[in-house]
């Protein structure tokens, strides 16, 4: 199952808004706090997830701000945000994964980590950014 890896990509993608030097020793911390480093796919799918937001990260915020009606991605909750970039990654860079299943994931994260209206607004960007 890829929600722990999920789960882990959330965790140091959050740790990089406020220090975009994520230490590969953090990385590896996460990976085994969430037992990534026991499970290859796993692992894999986390690397790949988190290289990806780190290589498109300008990319994937104009895509949330566009997607939120120009609503600037420094008003949006550092969670949401977050969850947003993952998404927003497995959406445009991962083929596997159909979007409803990449929406679904994300609102689920919010709903586990963020406020109580944080699944209705993660679901409603990227209903938007799919439908477009």
């Amino acid at each position: 199952m890829r929600n722990a890896a999920r789960e882990a990509a959330l965790n140091i993608i959050f740790a990089q808004q406020f220090n975009s030097d994520c230490m590969d020793s953090l990385k590896r911390k996460i990976f085994k706090q969430f037992g990534v480093l026991d499970n290859e796919d796993d692992l894999s799918f986390a690397s790949n997830l988190v290289a990806t937001v780190e290589q498109h990260r300008a990319e994937l915020i104009a895509g949330i701000e566009e997607a939120c009606h120009h609503y600037r991605e420094n008003r949006i909750n550092p969670t949401d945000k977050s969850i947003l970039l993952i998404a927003m990654a497995e959406i445009r860079y991962f083929d596997d994964i159909p979007p409803v299943v990449s929406v679904s994931e994300a609102t689920g994260l919010a709903r586990k980590y963020s406020t109580e209206t944080s699944a209705d607004f993660v679901n409603g960007v990227l209903s938007g950014v799919i439908n477009k």
